[in-house]
C-alpha cells in the first residue's frame, strides 16, 4: 500500500534529505518498496536506491530495514513496542527491537488507549506485554496508538523450577493457564523446587528461559500472594522520592484554626477485628423531632497526599490498596495508612466530616462538608459491637447509632436495592502463615449499619458536587444488558419461571422473584444467574447511576486511604466548598484540590482506576484459589458435594459447595459414551442416553488433584468411567425440561466482580 504522505516528491534517486524527509512525512511503514513507488524508480534506480539507503544505514542517518526505515535516533510510524510501566493508569512503553547504546537510550512512549466503547476493558494493557502502533512525535517525545495486540507478551514468566534425569532444568509455570513446562538455558543460580522469575535467553523460541529472580519456597507463608503480585504486575515497593515525600507530609501540624472541631464527639470506627487501615468512623444523635443529626468522619487524606507530587503519582499508578489473607499492598506508604491518616483511638486526626440530618423516615434531608479534628472515641471490633448491643451493655452513643441505622434501613428498604447476599469465603492464617481454617464470612447487622453510614455519605458526596455543578467521579453500576437478561429469561424457563423483557427492570423484580422462591437449593441456583446477569460497576465521570443499590447518583468518599477515586472526590469537595488549607510545607505542592489535568479530563484517569481495581480482585480471587489448593491438598481422594459452575467441549468446572475454588471434571471420566457440546446452551449431551451436564447441577465428586501453586482442582466421578452420582436436578427436583431448553450461562466462568462494593471493602 502507498503511503499516506503531505506532499508529492519529485521522481527520480531521492537525494538523502528527500529521503529523510519522506520518512518524515510517512504515516505508514517506510521502507525501500515505499520509497520506490513515491519516487517513481524502476530498474537500475532501484538498485541505486538499495545502495543509497545502506550508505545511510552506514552513516547513521536512518536505521531499520529494507522493510520499514526510519531516522536514526527516531522512532519508525508503525513499529512494536514492549510496555515496561503504568504510570499514572497509562502505559508507558519502549521499542521492543532498540539497540541500547550509552548515546542513545530507548525512547520512553506514552501508550494511548481506545477510550470509551471502543475499549475492550478486558485487554487493558500491562506491564511486558507487547504491541504493533503508530506512533508520533508530541512535544519533546513520542506517543503511540495500538493496531494489535501481539502474541508473547508478559515476556516474565514465574514458575517452579524442575530438573529432569538428565539435569535439565524446567520452568512449571505457575499460571494454571499454561499448561506445559518450559526449558530453562539459565538457572541463574536457582535449585530445584524454588520459585523463580524467569525470561527470555534469546528471540528464538529455542533459546530457553533464563531465570533473573529468585523467589523462594513457593509453599511458604506470604508466597501465594507474592504470585499474584508479579502475575497480575502490581506494585508493591514504594520508591523512595514517593516514602521520603510522606514522611515530610506526616509531619505536617493538624492546625485547628481551619477546621472544625469535633473531638468532643464521641465517634467510633467500627471495623474487621484484623484491619490494617481505619479510614472511617460514625456518630449519631436524635434530633428531638423523629430523626437524627449524625457525622461520618473520614480520613482527610487531601491534606497529605497533593496532587502531583510522587506519593500521589504513584498512589495514582496502584489505584486502591489489595488485600491478600497474608498481607496488605497499600496505596499510600505505611507511615500514611497505617499511621498518620488512620483514625486511631484516642489520637486527634485530621478528617473531612460529612454532616447528615436524617428525617424520622430515613431520607436525608440536608448534608454539608466541612474539615474537620477529631479523636475517635473507640475502635470496635464488628462482633464485639454487635455483642453489646444483643448484650445491652451498649454505651448510649453505640445504641444511637443502631436507632439512626433503624431509619436508614427503613429508607433503604423502601427503595429496594438488589438483595443478593451471598456467602463470601474467608481464609483465616495462624501465627506462622499456614491456614487455620477457610469459612464463610458471618454476616452481621453491625456489618449493614456501618455500610449503610457509608452509603449515605457517598450519596450525599455525589449530590453536594452536582450542587455545584462540579466534577464528580461517579461509582456506576449499569442495568443488565438486553443479552444477559434474554439468557435470564431462558435459564428461568428451565425452572418454569417467567421473566418478561417488555417491562422495567429493576432490582425490586429480582428482589420478588428471589422472594417467591421457598426451595433453597433453586434459590440459591436462581441467585447465583441474576448475579451473573448484572454488569460490572466501575467509575466515570458521566453519571448513569447505580442499578444495583436503586440510587440515581452515587460516588466513593468514604475510603481515601485506599481507594484513589474516594481521594478525587475529596479533593473535589476541597474545591467546591472552598475547603482548601494554606500551604503548609514548601517541599510539598500547594494545593489540595483536583489538579488542572483531572479536572479537564476525569473519564481518564476513571478508567484506569477501573482497570486497577479489577487488577486488585482478580490478584486476591487467585490468591483465595492458592490458598483453597493448599487446604485441599491434604484432602485428595475426598468426596464432596459440588455444583456445576461451567460447561466446556472438554468437561465441567464444578465448586466446592461452601468452599469455593472452581475444579475441571474432564470429559472422558463422565462416563464410557460419548458426550457432544451444545455451545449454544452450554451443556454435554450424552449420544445414546441423553444423559445432560449443565450449568448448577449439584452432583457428588471425588477431588483428583489440587495444585497449590496453580490454584488448579481437578474432580473425578465417585466411581471413575461409570458416570456420575448427582444429588439432585436443580432445586432438589429432577428436571426433564432442561434436557430440551437448555441452560443459562453468562458466557464466561465467576461473577460479575463488584456490583455489591457498596460502601466499604475491607
Amino acid at each position: 500500500m502507498l503511503p499516506m504522505t503531505k506532499f508529492r516528491f519529485p521522481q527520480g534517486l531521492p537525494t538523502r534529505q528527500q529521503v529523510l524527509d519522506f520518512i518524515a512525512q510517512s504515516d505508514e511503514p517506510a521502507g525501500k518498496r515505499e520509497l520506490a513507488k513515491a519516487f517513481g524508480l524502476k530498474g537500475t534506480e532501484k538498485i541505486a536506491l538499495k545502495a543509497l539507503l545502506r550508505d545511510m544505514a552506514e552513516e547513521g542517518l536512518i536505521d531499520g530495514n529494507r522493510s520499514a526505515f526510519h531516522a536514526m535516533g527516531g522512532v519508525p510510524k508503525v513499529t512494536v513496542l514492549r510496555v515496561v510501566e503504568i504510570d499514572e493508569g497509562e502505559p508507558v512503553a519502549v521499542p521492543d527491537s532498540w539497540q541500547p547504546d550509552d548515546a542513545s537510550p530507548p525512547p520512553r512512549i506514552r501508550v494511548i488507549e481506545p477510550r470509551g466503547k471502543q475499549r475492550d476493558r478486558s485487554a487493558a494493557l500491562r506491564v511486558g506485554d507487547r504491541v504493533l502502533a503508530r506512533t508520533e512525535e508530541a512535544g519533546n517525545g513520542f506517543i503511540a496508538h495500538p493496531m494489535k495486540k501481539l502474541q508473547g507478551g508478559e515476556e516474565q514468566m514465574m514458575g517452579v523450577v524442575e530438573l529432569d534425569g538428565a539435569g535439565k532444568g524446567w520452568l512449571a509455570p505457575v499460571d494454571k493457564r499454561v499448561r506445559n513446562a518450559v526449558p530453562i538455558s539459565d538457572l541463574g543460580g536457582a535449585e530445584k523446587g524454588q520459585l523463580v522469575l524467569a525470561e527470555p535467553n534469546g528471540r528464538s523460541p529455542r533459546a530457553g528461559m533464563k531465570v533473573v529472580a529468585v523467589l523462594g519456597d513457593p509453599l511458604a507463608p506470604r508466597a501465594f500472594s507474592l504470585i499474584a503480585i508479579h502475575k497480575h504486575g502490581i506494585p508493591f515497593v514504594f520508591p523512595e522520592d514517593a516514602v521520603a515525600e510522606a514522611e515530610r507530609a506526616a509531619r505536617l501540624p493538624v492546625s485547628e484554626d481551619k477546621r472544625e472541631d469535633l473531638r468532643h464527639l464521641p465517634i467510633v470506627a467500627i471495623d474487621p477485628a484484623d484491619a490494617r487501615d481505619h479510614d472511617d468512623a460514625i456518630w449519631a444523635e436524635p434530633d428531638g423531632d423523629g430523626g437524627f443529626k449524625a457525622v461520618v468522619a473520614i480520613a482527610d487524606v487531601s491534606f497529605y497526599v497533593r496532587p502531583g507530587g510522587h506519593t500521589d503519582r504513584e498512589a495514582r499508578k496502584r489505584g486502591n490498596s489489595v488485600y491478600f489473607p497474608d498481607r496488605v499492598v497499600p496505596m499510600l506508604p505505611e507511615i500514611l495508612s497505617a499511621e498518620v491518616c488512620s483514625l486511631k483511638s484516642g489520637a486527634d486526626r485530621a478528617a473531612m466530616a460529612c454532616h447528615l440530618t436524617i428525617d424520622s423516615s430515613g431520607h436525608i434531608k440536608d448534608w454539608r462538608f466541612t474539615r474537620a479534628i477529631v479523636r475517635i472515641a473507640e475502635v470496635i471490633a464488628y462482633e464485639e459491637a454487635q455483642r453489646r448491643i444483643d448484650s445491652d451493655e451498649a454505651a448510649p452513643h453505640l445504641r444511637h447509632l443502631w436507632s439512626c441505622w433503624a431509619l436508614l434501613e427503613k429508607a433503604r428498604n423502601a427503595r429496594d436495592p438488589l438483595n443478593l447476599d451471598l456467602p463470601e469465603r474467608r481464609v483465616v492464617l495462624n501465627s506462622e502463615g499456614k491456614i487455620a481454617e477457610i469459612a464463610i464470612r458471618e454476616r452481621l447487622d453491625a456489618h449493614r449499619v456501618v455500610e449503610d453510614f457509608m452509603i449515605a455519605a457517598n450519596v450525599a458526596a455525589a449530590k453536594a458536587l452536582e450542587a455545584k455543578v462540579a466534577p464528580v467521579v461517579y461509582r456506576i453500576h449499569e442495568p443488565p444488558s438486553r443479552e444477559k437478561l434474554t439468557a435470564l429469561k431462558d435459564y428461568l424457563a428451565t425452572f418454569d419461571r417467567k421473566l418478561s423483557l417488555g417491562q422495567v427492570i429493576t432490582p425490586s423484580l429480582f428482589n420478588r422473584m428471589l422472594k417467591d422462591i421457598a426451595d433453597e437449593a433453586e434459590k440459591a441456583l436462581i441467585m447465583e444467574a441474576v448475579l451473573r446477569s448484572q454488569t460490572q460497576a466501575y467509575y466515570g465521570p458521566r453519571n448513569a447511576g447505580h442499578f444495583g443499590l436503586a440510587l440515581g447518583s452515587y460516588a466513593h468518599f468514604t475510603s481515601p486511604i485506599r481507594r484513589y477515586s474516594d481521594l478525587l472526590v475529596h479533593r473535589a469537595l476541597v474545591d467546591a466548598y472552598g475547603l482548601e488549607q494554606p500551604r503548609p510545607n514548601a517541599d510539598l505542592p500547594a494545593t489540595s484540590g483536583l489538579s488542572d489535568r483531572d479536572r479537564a479530563d476525569l473519564g481518564r484517569v476513571s478508567e484506569a482506576l477501573s482497570n486497577a481495581e479489577r487488577r486488585a480482585m482478580e490478584a486476591e480471587r487467585d490468591t483465595i484459589d492458592r490458598y483453597v489448593a493448599a487446604w485441599l491438598s491434604g484432602k485428595v481422594g475426598e468426596v464432596f458435594d459440588t455444583r456445576v459452575t461451567g460447561v466446556q467441549k472438554f468437561g465441567l468446572f464444578a465448586t466446592i459447595i461452601g468452599l469455593g475454588g472452581d475444579g475441571l471434571v474432564p470429559i472422558s471420566t463422565l462416563g464410557a459414551e460419548r458426550f457432544n457440546y451444545d455451545e449454544k446452551a452450554q451443556r454435554l449431551i450424552g449420544e445414546l442416553s441423553g444423559e445432560e451436564f449443565a450449568m448448577g447441577q449439584i452432583l457428588k465428586l471425588r477431588l483428583a488433584e489440587a495444585n497449590p501453586l496453580t490454584g488448579a482442582l481437578k474432580f473425578e466421578p465417585v466411581d471413575v468411567g461409570e458416570g456420575v452420582q448427582r444429588i439432585e436436578r436443580r432445586g432438589g427436583k429432577t428436571d426433564h425440561k432442561a434436557r430440551r431448553q437448555g441452560q443459562f450461562t453468562a458466557g464466561k466462568r465467576g461473577r460479575p466482580s463488584n456490583i455489591r462494593h457498596q460502601g466499604r471493602r475491607k
